[in-house]
């Protein structure tokens, strides 16, 4: 595992094959790095799928409201919800969307984003400026790599855990 520097803005994230290390940049999107945080510690992001994952591009997941496998999961919905938190203003910044970085879903509207975020699987610079750069993996990226494909997956991988390291 990646040596952990600060831990009040690093995501522990469990997948099936093994740990995922996210470091979040508050420095420069500090509302999505708070948001992901929150909805870590109140264990809104265990259990939900990763219902949109586009070979060469990303893995996208966090709908708290209809992608808890464990909990009220829709298939046909996941991707359409967020949490009963209010949506976040865009943070966009120079920051590039390279492999492994942390994206902000949202709909068209780019005052939208709310729970949900992405992984690339590549440099997918297209999207610079447009999505809310928050995050990037340290380490475990192999294991991002490794998740099942699918618009939504047939059987979908999912977050087991996810937390914040300074509670762990």
């Amino acid at each position: 595992m990646a040596e952990i520097k600060d831990p009040e803005n690093t995501i522990i994230m469990t997948l099936k094959g093994g740990d995922v290390v996210i470091e979040l940049l508050p420095d420069v999107a500090p509302k999505h790095a708070a948001r992901m945080k929150e909805l870590a510690r109140a264990g809104k992001y265990d259990n939900v799928a990763f219902h949109r994952v586009i070979e060469g591009f990303m893995a996208q997941t966090g709908d708290v409201q209809h992608a808890n496998m464990e909990k009220n999961y829709n298939p046909g919905r996941s991707g359409t919800g967020g949490s009963d938190l209010p949506d976040l203003p865009a943070e966009f910044s120079k920051l590039p969307h390279d492999r492994g970085t942390l994206g902000a879903a949202r709909s068209q509207n780019p005052n939208s984003a709310n729970s949900q975020f992405f992984i690339n699987f590549k440099d997918n610079h297209f999207l610079n400026g447009q999505y809310t750069v928050y995050g990037r993996v340290i380490s475990g990226m192999e294991h991002v790599d490794a998740i099942q494909r699918g618009e939504p997956p047939a059987n979908p991988d999912r977050m087991i855990a996810v937390k914040v390291a300074a509670d762990v």
